[in-house]
């Protein structure tokens, strides 16, 4: 990877004048607009906007699934626009954990399989893996269903499945991407305050793209999306995570 990855007092996340075109000539599409977001170390956004917004667009940037057609991604000083396909893999990989709306869990497979899943991909010993997978779904709440496949599990423990799975690999930044989308009511907020659980007792910087307001008040940014650019990013000064139990977390964890 070109450069050193180096605390330097920078942002732990900061775009500049980003934008993104797909296609060329008369059906080209500019999804970002020159977007300008510094995301420091510990934050918890909500990214919101409409449909075609560019919210999607720039979470997809953020996660270095894509990269910018022009402008300047800095990932805790390093330039991510100037990494090659592999390098922004790699970094992907040791330091993003990801959670989508519809949990993506391998139907055959065990909880502890499913969260063991990036632990194989990068080669861990099985012991560690299995280590790790019971420690991150502990985290979860899920502690004694590690050998129940996803059809013995409600949606809401699906879920903790998936998140169980972004943060087995201890990443600085977890990537939501509606994950209270498929979840009734009850659930949502469960998993909300999970999310905001991991953010204060493990210092993990959470980035979610949500269209539910009341999700978004878990949240101590909410940046809104408007035509590709970014048309608000205020503060939240009460996050509603606040009143969420201290004992979510089991004290392995920590």
């Amino acid at each position: 990877m070109t450069g050193a990855l180096q605390d330097s007092g920078v942002p732990l996340i900061r775009l500049r004048s980003v934008t993104k075109v797909y296609g060329e000539g008369a059906l080209a599409f500019q999804a970002l607009k020159g977007v300008d977001l510094d995301i420091a170390q510990g934050d918890f956004v909500a990214i919101m906007g409409p449909s075609g917004s560019g919210k999607s667009t720039a979470m997809n940037t953020l996660g270095c699934l894509d990269r910018p057609t022009t402008g300047d991604y800095l990932f805790k000083g390093v330039h991510v626009e100037a990494l090659q396909r592999d390098e922004r893999a790699r970094l992907r990989r040791r330091f993003f954990g990801f959670v989508f709306q519809g949990f993506n869990l391998l139907a055959r497979t065990s909880a502890q399989e499913n969260v063991e899943l990036p632990l194989l991909y990068r080669g861990e010993p099985a012991a560690a893996r299995h280590v790790a997978a019971a420690k991150a779904l502990a985290a979860v709440g899920l502690k004694g269903w590690e050998h129940h496949t996803p059809a013995e599990l409600s949606g809401g423990q699906q879920q903790r499945v998936a998140i169980a799975r972004a943060i087995v690999t201890e990443p600085a930044v977890l990537l939501a991407d509606e994950p209270t989308g498929n979840l009734d009511t009850q659930r949502s907020h469960e998993i909300m305050e999970l999310l905001w659980r991991l953010n204060v007792d493990l210092g993990i910087t959470v980035l979610m793209v949500t269209h539910e307001g009341d999700m978004a008040k878990y949240a101590r940014r909410i940046v809104r999306f408007v035509d590709g650019v970014v048309g608000s990013d205020e503060p939240n000064p009460h996050p509603r995570g606040l009143s969420a139990p201290a004992a979510a977390l089991p004290a392995e964890v920590h």
